[in-house]
């Protein structure tokens, strides 16, 4: 199975994933990230901020750059109606 790394870039700085995780592929990879990310920011949530202003960077084995998953693209947000 194939490695990826999932390097995190957020308000925290660079995070480079040394270690990697197996996915079947670039999409199981992306699944990864967005896991990653709704972890990264429920922890935040608790001490009361919400910053979706990350990224993860998908690198394959060889570190070529493979997609960034945005922080956003880890939820689907709903606000109230105003008025």
């Amino acid at each position: 199975m194939p490695r990826f790394f999932l390097h995190i870039h957020n308000g925290h700085g660079l995070v480079h994933d040394e270690e990697g995780s197996d996915a079947p592929d670039q999409a199981g990879a992306r699944v990864l990230a967005l896991d990653s990310i709704r972890s990264i920011v429920a922890e935040e949530a608790r001490e009361g901020l919400i910053d979706l202003t990350g990224r993860i960077a998908i690198e394959d084995e060889d570190g070529n750059p493979l997609s960034d998953v945005c922080f956003p693209d880890a939820f689907e947000l709903r606000m109230p109606a105003n008025g």
